[in-house]
């Protein structure tokens, strides 16, 4: 088998997990595991589909890092629940699902799957080093469109978008990410700049959207040459290619612009330390500790089936 490293945006899956299966599905003593079931059963899915030899949970040790929110306070500030100055904010989270984080965290690790995540970045940053620094092919999982940026054919990595469902998964390479948007996946983070965001509380440029800011692209390659074309004096109108509106928008929005490519961009250079990432079956002593977790938690049918892909003989009984 061809040795693959397969990233996956944790949160992203977990929150898929959580609002897929019915919060009815609890522990024997009553607390939910409706988010931890359903993502063992997304792990299972994914590792029988696509096969990786190697697997990272990238996690989010700071879901809203301070220095994008020092660069556009507004970044991702509407999920805010409760801001806490000098650590890490509360994300807006339904109480059952925070409740199973730290059993997911634990049901990872205890299954051997390793999971990584960095002081004051997100899980995005962590899969962007993983995937840049990486020697074998890479699979980033998620249900994030920033993430496009790190689609590479060149460099074997693919974007799995789970945004249409477990059962309708996108592979996205650079031919996928050009025929969706106009661009290629290298011009994805100025595209994702120009437009704006409204889920990570990003404005984009006023007046820019999806095709404006694909046909900017198209004529100028990159946001440093559209802002420098802006910047030209109106008697260049014809050789810069841009309208007065578009070169007017581009100048109100130069104080965004200056900064917005720094938050958009995912981290790409962390030092993450080493680690093995390669799948192998569970050595007899964590394996017990698996079946008892399970037996403990309602795990059933869920945890043997993410066994069963992981590589290891299944013993807990489904339900």
């Amino acid at each position: 088998m061809a040795e693959r490293l397969m990233l996956l945006d944790t949160a992203s899956l977990y929150f898929r997990a959580f609002y897929g299966v019915p919060t009815k599905v609890r522990a024997p003593d009553g607390t939910p595991v409706n988010a931890a079931r359903g993502l063992l059963d997304i792990i299972a899915k994914l590792v029988a589909d696509f096969e990786p030899t190697h697997l990272v949970a990238c996690w989010d040790d700071d879901w809203r890092p301070r220095w994008r929110v020092d660069l556009i306070p507004s970044y991702k500030e509407h999920r805010v629940r409760e801001l806490v100055p000098g650590g890490v904010d509360v994300e807006e989270t339904p109480e059952e699902l925070v409740e199973q984080i730290p059993l997911i965290r634990e049901m990872l690790e205890t299954l051997g799957i390793t999971v990584i995540g960095a002081t004051e970045h997100e899980a995005d940053d962590v899969i962007g080093t993983l995937a840049s620094q990486s020697q074998l092919p890479v699979d980033v999982v998620t249900g994030d469109r920033d993430l496009f940026q790190l689609v590479d054919d060149d460099a074997g990595v693919r974007v799995i978008y789970t945004a249409r469902g477990m059962n309708k998964l996108e592979v996205l390479t650079d031919d996928v990410v050009r025929s969706k948007y106009g661009v290629s996946a290298g011009q994805y983070a100025d595209f994702a700049v120009l437009r704006g965001d409204n889920s990570d509380g990003l404005p984009g440029v006023a007046g820019v959207g999806d095709k404006t800011a694909a046909g900017l692209l198209s004529e100028h390659g990159s946001l440093d040459r559209i802002i420098a074309a802006a910047g030209e004096p109106s008697s260049s109108l014809s050789k810069t290619g841009l309208s007065n509106s578009v070169r007017a928008r581009i100048a109100a929005a130069e104080e965004y612009l200056a900064v917005a490519p720094t938050v958009v961009g995912v981290v790409r250079n962390l030092d993450v330390g080493k680690f093995d990432a390669r799948l192998k079956p569970l050595p007899p002593s964590q394996r017990a500790d698996v079946d008892k977790l399970a037996e403990r938690r309602g795990l059933g049918g869920s945890m043997k089936r993410a066994l069963l892909a992981l590589g290891n003989e299944a013993s807990t009984p489904p339900s």
